[in-house]
């Protein structure tokens, strides 16, 4: 088969080929984000000055495209498209990029967090609990691996690579992040994680009035986490750390206080509940210890294994279920993911500690624009005529955001000028051009 050779020419129709920043610009259109940078903003446009709000608002538009290096911005200068989306008069070039935001620094952190905030409140289809009407409100710490650099503040984290421990907030099944504060690679997960979960129930109260359950894991057992929650009218599943506590003494006392289940040949599984004392409290503890014989593959063991997970909980509901809830937990391993490899924020752009922490921070409302656009793209898709819906896959409750910086961001257009107005034609035929379309109008008349 000979190789067929096309002709190359430059037209001269302006053509887009990240049309979905479109969505992105109406969605920071529907809040105050521009309007409260720039009221911070002392200095404001003078002597030809790029305003602050034109610098962040450009780089979350390179996030939205999953580009966190500041020498990305280049290819958008002379991009009218990008400009008219965003409301921008000039895009600032890699170095006035780089150095306005080691400038900024986080001094704008409550306004990017309460925007982000805010948006998702706006414009989410739906908050989806994980028990009744109870919205899970997930904590983590994921490292990010910056291994060979020498960034400031990088450092041993406990999953024994050289990096950041940032600390991350989601709310909802969707997993809509609240809050994201980076941290030095040596913190200990605990440390400054109060103060973390304080502002991070603030936030989410931005979003719903529901009750929200608070999930954390081990790392994060300490009674000072138990009150905030108290205070804050907030359930609470936190997996305890045993820490000296004997396994053979939680047999014992599972044996004669849990319900006994036997999965396979080999193996007991005990579940219940006690109580046990913290912080001058008699507090609710769930138990699950696992006693094994025999390995999954039918091995006889000579000493039997004994397994125990116990946690922290004051939600009304049976032993079973918050061990479920609790499993549930480890979705926020996928959110991470999200942020690490579908956005390529693992590896921050700068030597700054400050300026990755803004990077990070402005990367949350990038995740919301990116989460916004993929979980409103499904509730259109099922109303669609079979020949006009979407080619994604059936039952998907959550968009990945690769799939939506692919299908939705990446996708071509013409940028047309007619009548004194402005707009986008598509490719005929374009298979996500109906559920885009829906999509965008959503954002911009909600």
């Amino acid at each position: 088969m000979k190789s067929v050779k096309y002709l190359v020419s430059e037209s001269r129709e302006v053509l887009v080929s990240h049309s979905g920043l479109a969505m992105a610009g109406a969605l920071l259109g529907g809040t105050g984000f521009r309007k409260r940078v720039n009221a911070a903003d002392r200095r404001g446009s003078r002597n030809g000055r790029i305003p602050d709000s034109d610098v962040l608002v450009t780089m979350i538009g390179s996030l939205c495209l999953a580009k966190p290096d500041f020498a990305a911005v280049e290819e958008f200068r002379d991009d009218v498209f990008f400009k008219r989306t965003f409301g921008i008069s000039r895009v600032p070039s890699e170095e006035t990029l780089r150095q306005r935001m080691d400038e900024t620094g986080v001094k704008n952190e409550e306004i990017i967090l309460e925007t982000s905030a805010e948006m998702v409140e706006r414009f989410a289809p739906a908050i989806t609990p994980c028990w009744g009407e109870m919205v899970p409100l997930d904590l983590d710490v994921s490292p990010f691996d910056n291994s060979g650099s020498k960034k400031e503040g990088v450092g041993w984290t406990y999953k024994k690579v050289v990096g950041y421990a940032p600390n991350f907030a989601y709310l909802g099944a969707e997993g809509y992040t609240v809050n994201a504060e980076l941290r030095k690679g040596t913190q200990h997960c605990q440390k400054g994680t109060p103060e973390f979960l304080k502002r991070s129930l603030e936030l989410a109260r931005l979003i719903t009035d529901r009750e929200i359950l608070v999930r954390m894991d081990s790392g994060n057992d300490d009674i000072e986490n138990i009150e905030i929650c108290r205070k804050a009218k907030a359930r609470w599943i936190i997996k305890r750390n045993l820490r000296r506590e004997s396994p053979d003494e939680w047999l014992t006392a599972a044996q004669a206080f849990g319900k006994r289940s036997f999965p396979r040949e080999g193996k007991e599984v005990y579940c219940g509940e006690t109580h046990r004392e913290r912080g001058g409290k008699f507090l609710r503890v769930i138990f699950k210890v696992t006693r094994r014989t025999m390995a999954a593959k039918g091995q006889g063991l000579l000493v039997p294994e004994i397994e125990v997970d116990t946690y922290w909980s004051n939600l009304k509901a049976t032993p079973e279920e918050i061990i479920a809830l609790y499993r549930d937990h480890g979705t926020s391993e996928q959110f991470h993911s999200e942020f690490k490899t579908d956005m390529d924020l693992e590896r921050l752009p700068s030597g700054k500690f400050d300026t990755n922490a803004l990077v990070l921070q402005l990367g949350v409302i990038a995740y919301n624009i990116l989460r916004l656009c993929g979980q409103s793209s499904l509730t259109f898709q099922p109303f669609l005529p079979n020949d006009l819906k979407a080619p994604m896959r059936k039952k998907v409750k959550r968009r990945r955001l690769r799939s939506v910086i692919q299908d939705m961001m990446y996708i071509a257009a013409q940028l047309v000028y007619h009548g004194r107005s402005w707009g986008l034609a598509f490719g005929r035929g374009n298979p996500w051009l109906p559920v885009w379309s829906h999509t965008y109008a959503a954002f911009c008349y909600s």
